[in-house]
């Protein structure tokens, strides 16, 4: 049975791709993109005011009055996917039938556990070629890691963007005005320390690294080609084989037009990111002369 569900993979590995990506998780995705670019852009023009260039980019969507109202506008889109997301584990447990302890111990969740240091250490060993590369399964370590950053910024970014937001109300209900500057320090420098590591550490990860260079499409298509999947990901290949559940996931593959969409959007969301950045260190180095 595992011999001819391989042989009938292998056959239709030209035809059929693997879908990583749901639509929902691929439109939460955007909306990550969209909502954090727009944050990132509008939060460093009031960190880095004193900066000639963060002054020009305020006046250029239209003062600080704007950028503050855009602001609100991206944090709670970030809210709005950050329910979305949890109220979608909940939904795929009711329809996998799974419990909860697999989303979050099972070789499907994203929380990191032993198999992640076991893996992390020898990704090292490969990388100076000490030893084979890693038998990743539908998680690599790195991407857990991303994924546990965001989750962290958002609820740290958020709570303490919440007590800006209505210092009034949470000053009368007991909260000190002392709380107020201190979630002033922790919501400017943790959205800054998540703004570099997403346009760096993130986009490596992601996109710059050799075999994805220039640019990783699979959270854009949702869709990888088998052979890439048994190359990148085998230890998940086997299993989706042993199981019988590949053939759940075989999808037609992107079609050029929204090829060339992903590509056009990708590169301007990678181009803006990467100027960003050397805005940034531009900036930081300019107010510690």
């Amino acid at each position: 049975m595992k011999t001819r569900e391989i042989e009938m993979t292998n056959k239709n590995s030209n035809e059929k791709y693997y879908e990583r990506f749901d639509p929902i998780q691929r439109t939460m995705h955007l909306f990550v993109i969209i909502s954090f670019l727009t944050l990132a852009f509008t939060g460093t023009t009031i960190k880095f005011s004193g900066v000639g260039i963060f002054q020009t980019i305020s006046k250029l969507l239209g003062g600080y009055q704007v950028t503050g109202f855009l602001h609100r506008v991206a944090a709670v889109i970030t809210f709005g996917y950050f329910f979305t997301h949890i109220g979608y584990i909940f939904y795929l447990k009711k329809k996998k039938k799974k419990s909860l302890k697999y989303f979050l111990c099972g070789e499907s969740s994203l929380v990191p556990n032993k198999n992640d240091i076991k893996e992390y250490f020898q990704t090292m060993k490969w990388f100076f070629g000490m030893g084979k590369r890693p038998s990743y399964g539908k998680w690599t370590y790195w991407e857990k890691f991303d994924y546990l950053a965001v989750f962290w910024g958002v609820a740290v970014i958020g709570a303490s963007g919440l007590l800006l937001w209505f210092p009034e109300f949470f000053t009368s209900h007991g909260i000190p005005g002392s709380v107020i500057n201190i979630a002033t320090i922790i919501h400017s420098d943790e959205a800054l320390l998540a703004t570099g590591f997403i346009f760096t550490v993130h986009f490596f990860n992601t996109h710059f690294r050799p075999d994805k260079f220039p640019m990783d499409k699979v959270i854009f298509t949702g869709s990888v080609p088998i052979e890439e999947l048994k190359k990148d990901r085998p230890r998940l290949y086997q299993q989706l084989v042993e199981s019988g559940e590949l053939e759940e996931y075989l999808v037609n593959p992107p079609s050029k037009r929204f090829l060339i969409v992903v590509r056009i959007f990708g590169f301007a969301a990678l181009t803006t990111g990467i100027i960003f950045i050397i805005l940034i260190i531009y900036s930081m180095v300019f107010l510690y002369q």
